[in-house]
Formats: structure tokens, sequence, C-alpha cells
């Protein structure tokens, strides 16, 4: 089995994932993560369980395409990037997101 440190690459923090976790006073619990390319909902369920000690209640994963992106003349990609979308269960949060 893998490792929860290689299942989870990192948090992605932005407004919109900021929002998912509280809006308007009233928790929704959803924390997104990019994670590693084969991993399943179920490796992730637990790597998360594991590593930040709380109860997921679901797990949504998303394939990003990578993105064609020019620099003047020049034209390149943006890696594509497999998220996950966890759900806790009521009155779970994580720290590390907390600001």
């Amino acid at each position: 089995m893998k490792s929860p440190y290689d299942v989870i690459v990192k948090p992605i923090i932005t407004e919109k994932t900021m929002k998912m976790i509280e809006v308007e006073g009233c928790k929704y619990g959803k924390y997104t993560f990019e994670v590693a390319p084969g991993a399943n909902k179920v490796e992730v369920k637990l790597a998360v369980e594991k590593v930040f000690n709380v109860e997921v209640k679901d797990v949504n994963i998303i394939n990003v395409r990578k993105k064609q992106r020019r620099m003047g003349r020049y034209e390149g990609y943006c890696p594509a990037v497999r998220k996950a979308i966890v759900t806790l269960e009521e009155g779970q949060s994580i720290p590390a997101f907390e600001i």
C-alpha cells in the first residue's frame, strides 16, 4: 500500500477552495488537495484520515487537463493535475487550512 504522503501531493489553497471550507458562517467542510495521478477515492480517504486525524464523509476526484500557455512567441503547456475534493463529517476541520 502507498504511503499517505505519496498519495497527497499538496493542498490547493485559492479563494474558491477557501469559500468551499466555510461560506457565511456555515461550514461546508470541503477541502481540496492535489493527489497523485494514480490515486483512487479509497486511497485518498485513508490518506486524509491518517495524516489529519479526521473522519472523511465523501471524496470526489477531478482530472484537470493540461492547458496551453504562451509567452510571446513561445508556447508550452501547464501540467495536468488530479484534484480531490474531500468532504469531512459534521464538526470536523483541518487546522492547517484555518487562517
